[in-house]
């Protein structure tokens, strides 16, 4: 497989995974296009390894994680809120405000938790692969999981 031919088939997939990471659609895809450059600068290693999908997902969450680091300026300019819930009229108000605090919720875990429940519940990934992914262990994954969602339940229940 060349490296267009794996962009073409999978470019799709890793921008939806992206914007599940990062929940603004600019931001994912300033990330999923810093990654491919990463991934055609190394195309022979991505190539070679046993999934390159695996490969280029675990690069594109490395990103992620990484995205604030550097600068101080960087990490004020990056802050990743959401955008302010605007009440939209007609039907779809409550969920589209539902759908925003969710966002917001999401947004306000710490990256390698946010990262391992969209890799779980979105991306349907066992433990062993998301361990894969995030370069940590199985345990670890089990436990970011739990603590992310112990932490949503714990703001769903004083939002209510």
């Amino acid at each position: 497989m060349t490296y267009e031919e794996f962009a073409d088939s999978r470019l799709g997939a890793l921008l939806r995974y992206a914007v599940m990471l990062t929940g603004d659609e600019h931001t994912a895809q300033d990330l999923v296009q810093e990654t491919m450059v990463r991934v055609q600068l190394n195309w022979r290693r991505v190539a070679r390894s046993d999934s390159p999908d695996g490969y280029v997902r675990k690069m594109l969450t490395n990103q992620f994680i990484d995205l604030r680091r550097g600068s101080w300026l960087k990490r004020v300019l990056l802050r990743a809120e959401p955008a302010p819930v605007r009440a939209v009229p007609g039907d779809h108000a409550d969920e589209t405000a539902e759908r925003d605090r969710v966002w917001s919720m999401l947004a306000g875990l710490p990256r390698q938790q946010r990262a391992a429940l969209v890799l779980r519940y979105y991306e349907d990934l066992p433990d062993g692969d998301i361990a894969e992914v995030l370069g940590c262990a199985v345990g670890t994954v089990r436990s970011s999981i739990s603590r992310a969602l112990a932490a949503l339940r714990t703001e769903l229940v004083e939002v209510r």
